[in-house]
């Protein structure tokens, strides 16, 4: 990955890695300039994720959010300093 993170490159990851049902990615890094992390630029550096995921069935809010970091390590590792995720089940039945 060249690039740091957006929310196209975070919400093309999620959906690859979790097949929500719901997802919404904003980047909220204009509130943090000046705070530790921010890049300067007002974008890229902190994100807020809401997804509904069948695969979140069963699993504790830390294994739901282990799930959510996992997917997006290499943009963690490319600049995105903070991450706020909201979580939950998808209703009805998983897709076969």
């Amino acid at each position: 990955m060249s690039e740091g993170p957006t929310t196209a490159k975070l919400d093309q990851r999620l959906r690859e890695r979790l097949s929500p049902t719901r997802l919404e990615v904003l980047d909220e890094s204009y509130q943090h300039n000046g705070h530790a992390g921010a890049n300067g630029t007002g974008f890229g550096t902190h994100f807020r994720v809401k997804v509904a995921s069948h695969m979140f069935t069963g699993l504790s809010r830390v294994a739901r959010h282990r799930l959510v970091y996992d997917a997006l390590q290499d943009f963690i590792d490319k600049g995105l300093h903070a991450l706020a995720i909201e979580t939950e089940e998808s209703p009805g039945k998983p897709p076969v």
